[in-house]
């Protein structure tokens, strides 16, 4: 929120300067993003007159002026503004001088012919307003040749972020409140005199949808003159980065930002019998005053007449229905809307305003009577007319909460000694009513007080958080315990495996569009978010692939040849009578160029299926699966094509990884040019290790006898796994054999049709003593009995 040091001071008595009121502000919890001081911009812009205007010799629409800001001779300068004259007293830009509409800095330069010595400007060209039809004209004692800034009265402006739990502060006067409970100054409120009605409202005022407006006040003000608001409100309007736009949506736009109270005025002529706030009807639409048509449905609270909707409740208004500089007669509305509704409504229709921005946080209930007589005063000063009675329909949330606050929590749980009688100061100074007793009465705007602990808060936050003591929480002696999970040990262990095998870690979002959630669910039940921060991302990520995925595109249309991703995180599924079900996962992507082309490789090479198979067996092993004993199985999954990809699991049902190709449809639906492989591992399936005896490893003892390495050709089915056959020949013996690997497979001449020749080389180790001859006959004659099995036999 935007606002200028001007615009404080018109509710804080403070000599503190901008820089201090900026420390107090960030001492105080409202974080200052920045200061802007317009004087900057103005500088080399000066109170000039202008002494003489006569046409240009070789242009129509140019005069040739003779300007003095009092300060040596008169300078010549070119203008094309009409309203350029002799005798009036405008702004002048000197050689040097930047422009804040363009940046254009000025320079002595020569206009069709003739020497011009700077600029005469425009409200626009100096960022004060949108007027550009002439130049500035200022009033006849203006003083000539002060520096424009100081005569303008530009102040710094502060930008100062406002946490979503305090929107009693969306409005300067929120903020010079806070400012002088902290010590910065003397709190005030502008004096505004009331305007006494003239006779009932004309126009009926109805409530239908109590839930969603549950008070609405207003009252008629006809006869009004629509010009332009006065100076010194335009210029904090600006200030705020409000652009000015008429005296009665100034004023409108005045009392939200000052006093954080929205309000909207109608044209009256453009009703037509009794508003009333109710529901939209569904497929109901109206054109907003942002010139964009909204379709609304039955959840939607809507300020309507006989006619149509004048007004989406709490966001924004219509635009046929708003006031003109030819109004006549206007009707005001002051109300309050339940903020669970406008964050809803808001968020369906993807429309952000400023009065959205402060209903779904919650405006202070209780001013409504002072904010319509805050309205009414202004516009009566400011265009005239006589005011109607106030008419009120329902009432706004009633009974103020009540606090019973024992002053000693302040030491407890903030960690700081203040006196009860400090404590009191400060939260008097806030608004509160503290009683002897400590009963604490909450202002009705104060949503965010719940409880002592919510006191507790406010008493050290303007007592300055600078003063609680830093303290080290109590350790108990000696080494500390492990505070890791087996869990996240395991996830640690996984992310330095695969970065070390040259995977990229990705973060992406939890959440996903609802198609591309349902595409990897496998039929089963997706967490959908009923208040998403995005209609387009409410689904929780029933598998990580989807975001790698999308994370994989960004890299191949930014012209990556390849991209090598992992993530770790949940999967989210709807378990049993509603609870959560998240499951530790691992997901992988590799796509597009496995290897470049060049001189050795020729042609680039991608991925394929049993690269996934490398990586997800590789950190299967990393997390402690005893991948010896996978088996290889199909089913990764409709997303994965089905002559490419598999599954890794221990025994039928125990499913560890999926792997493989993905299928093309599912590149179709990512918009992803293939082909792609992918892993996920599936982390809680993994058994948990046996609780070793001790901490300590055992020591390593390196066999004392050399290794013995035998091959075997062994003829199989086609379609059996060398990894089955692999297995069984393990299994033989396990004493004996230490490792086995198929180092070739061959099919064709010599091997009948319908089989396959697979090679497996097998480790034997020796234990006390080398195997003799007719001991690794016998290992031997076990390798192949055990290899047939699985229906393999010894190639002769």
């Amino acid at each position: 929120m935007k606002f200028s040091l001007e615009w404080l001071n018109d509710f804080l008595e403070t000599e503190a300067t901008v820089a201090e009121i900026a420390a107090a502000l960030n001492a105080i919890g409202h974080e200052v993003e920045g200061i802007e001081d317009p004087a900057e911009k103005l500088a080399g812009f000066h109170v000039a007159e202008v002494l003489t205007a006569a046409p240009h010799p070789d242009a129509d629409k140019l005069q040739v002026l003779s300007v003095t800001t009092g300060k040596g001779e008169p300078l010549q300068v070119v203008c094309g503004a009409p309203n350029a004259r002799a005798g009036m007293k405008g702004v002048l830009g000197l050689p040097g001088a930047v422009v804040p509409s363009n940046g254009m800095q000025l320079r002595k330069s020569a206009i069709r012919g003739v020497e011009s010595n700077g600029m005469m400007c425009s409200v626009r060209e100096l960022e004060l307003g949108d007027e550009h039809s002439g130049i500035i004209e200022l009033p006849e004692d203006a003083p000539v040749g002060a520096d424009f800034a100081d005569y303008h009265g530009a102040s710094p402006v502060l930008d100062v972020a406002i946490t979503p739990n305090r929107p009693d502060c969306m409005g300067v006067m929120g903020i010079a409140r806070d400012l002088a409970a902290a010590g910065l100054g003397t709190f005030r409120l502008p004096e505004i005199a009331p305007v006494a009605g003239e006779g009932a409202c004309p126009v009926e005022i109805r409530i239908e949808d109590s839930a969603g407006c549950p008070a609405w006040y207003g009252r008629v003000i006809s006869g009004v003159a629509n010009g332009s608001s006065p100076e010194w409100m335009q210029r904090r309007l600006l200030a705020a980065g409000q652009r000015p736009i008429s005296a009665i949506v100034d004023v409108t736009n005045y009392l939200m930002l000052a006093y954080g109270r929205p309000a909207h005025a109608y044209d009256l002529d453009k009703l037509s019998g009794a508003m009333t706030a109710r529901l939209a009807r569904d497929g109901e639409e109206v054109l907003a005053l942002n010139e964009k048509t909204y379709t609304l449905d039955p959840t939607m609270t809507v300020i309507a007449d006989d006619a149509g909707v004048h007004d989406i409740a709490g966001i924004m208004g219509a635009e046929h229905s708003g006031v003109t500089p030819e109004t006549i007669d206007i009707l005001l509305e002051i109300a309050y809307f339940d903020p669970e509704r406008i964050g809803v409504s808001g968020r369906k229709l993807g429309l952000a305003s400023d009065a959205r921005t402060r209903f779904e946080r919650g405006v202070d209930p209780a001013f409504l009577d002072g904010g319509l007589a805050i309205l009414t005063a202004l516009i009566v000063e400011m265009c005239g007319g006589t005011a109607s009675d106030v008419v009120r329909a329902g009432s706004p949330p009633a009974g103020p909460k009540v606090v019973a606050f024992d002053p000693a929590l302040t030491r407890r749980l903030g960690g700081v000694e203040i006196e009860y009688d400090e404590q009191r100061r400060i939260l008097r100074a806030l608004d509160f009513e503290v009683g002897e007793d400590w009963q604490v009465t909450c202002p009705a705007r104060r949503h965010d007080i719940e409880g002592p602990a919510d006191l507790v808060e406010e008493v050290v936050r303007i007592h300055g958080l600078d003063t609680v003591e830093s303290v080290p929480l109590p350790r108990a002696e000696g080494v500390a315990r492990p505070t890791a999970t087996a869990l996240q040990q395991t996830e640690r262990k996984l992310r330095r495996s695969a970065a070390a095998r040259g995977l990229n870690e990705a973060v992406t979002w939890s959440f996903l569009p609802v198609a591309e959630a349902e595409h990897f669910a496998d039929g089963a039940a997706l967490w959908v978010l009923d208040n998403p921060i995005s209609e387009d991302m409410k689904a929780m990520q029933p598998s990580l692939l989807p975001g790698l995925l999308a994370a994989a595109k960004r890299n191949a249309d930014r012209g990556a040849p390849g991209s090598r991703l992992f993530e770790i995180g949940r999967r989210y599924f709807r378990g049993k009578n509603g609870a959560s079900d998240e499951k530790p996962t691992l997901g992988l992507v590799l796509a597009g160029e496995k290897v470049a082309r060049g001189w050795a490789t020729g042609k680039a090479q991608g991925f394929d299926a049993f690269d996934a198979k490398a990586e997800a067996t590789a950190l299967l092993e990393a997390a402690g699966a005893p991948v010896g004993n996978l088996m290889v199985m199909g089913e990764a999954g409709p997303q994965f094509h089905p002559g490419q990809s598999a599954t890794l699991r221990l025994g039928p049902k125990n499913v560890l990884a999926r792997f493989g190709a993905l299928h093309p449809n599912t590149l179709k639906a990512f918009d992803i040019d293939g082909p792609v492989v992918a892993a996920e591992l599936f982390l809680d399936a993994i058994p948990a290790r046996k609780a070793s005896a001790g901490f300590a490893r055992p020591a390593y003892a390196p066999p004392a006898l050399q290794p013995v390495t035998r091959d075997f050709a062994f003829l199989v089915p086609a379609g059996l796994a060398a990894a089955d056959l692999v297995r069984a020949v393990r299994g033989a013996d396990k004493a004996a054999v230490v490792d086995a690997r198929a180092f070739d497979v061959f099919t064709g001449q010599g091997v009948e049709a319908g089989r396959k020749s697979v090679a497996v080389e097998v480790v034997l180790q020796p234990g006390e003593k080398s195997f003799t001859d007719a001991e690794i006959k016998a290992i031997s004659d076990k390798i192949v009995a055990a290899a047939g099995k699985v229906g393999a036999e010894l190639r002769a």
